[in-house]
C-alpha cells in the first residue's frame, strides 16, 4: 500500500482568487493555480486537469510496459500523452491518450490488445471512470 500526498492553499474567490498545490510525498515542487489557469490560458500556472493529465499519461505507460512484458515482449520505449478536457460548469468530460511505443517483438494486433487493457487496467483510467477515455495507440 502507498499514500501519496499533495496540499492546496487558496485564497480569495473562484474567480479573482489563486492558491498553489505542492506536490508533498517528492518534495518536488510547488505550483500555482488560479481560475484562469483552469479555464482559459495557462500562463505559466497548472490546474487540477493538468495534474489528473500528468496522472493518466504515467499511469498508462506503467500498465502498459506491464501488459507487453507479460506477453513476452518488454517495452523499450512507450511515450505517452493525456490530453484531458474541461468544461466550466460541466467537469472533466475527456481524457484521450495519443500512445507510441518501441516493442521490439510485437505484432501490430498484439500491441493493440496489451493497449487497450492498458487503457481499461490503468488504475488512474479506473479513477475516471465516469470520463469518456479514448486511445490512439501505435507502434512508432
Amino acid at each position: 500500500m502507498a499514500t501519496r500526498i499533495a496540499n492546496a492553499h487558496w485564497e480569495g474567490g473562484l474567480f479573482d482568487g489563486s492558491g498553489r498545490v505542492s506536490l508533498d510525498s517528492s518534495g518536488v515542487g510547488t505550483y500555482e493555480v488560479t481560475w484562469p489557469s483552469r479555464a482559459e490560458e495557462p500562463a505559466g500556472r497548472t490546474s487540477p486537469e493538468e495534474l489528473i493529465a500528468a496522472a493518466h499519461a504515467s499511469c498508462y505507460c506503467m500498465q502498459l510496459s506491464l501488459n507487453l512484458a507479460e506477453k513476452g515482449t518488454p517495452p523499450q520505449s512507450i511515450d505517452a500523452r493525456a490530453d484531458v478536457t474541461f468544461v466550466p460548469g460541466t467537469g472533466i468530460t475527456t481524457s484521450h491518450l495519443t500512445v507510441r511505443a518501441v516493442v521490439p517483438g510485437s505484432s501490430a494486433e498484439a500491441f493493440a490488445e496489451a493497449a487497450e487493457a492498458a487503457k481499461a487496467g490503468c488504475p488512474v483510467s479506473q479513477a475516471l471512470a465516469g470520463v469518456a477515455i479514448s486511445l490512439d495507440a501505435a507502434l512508432a
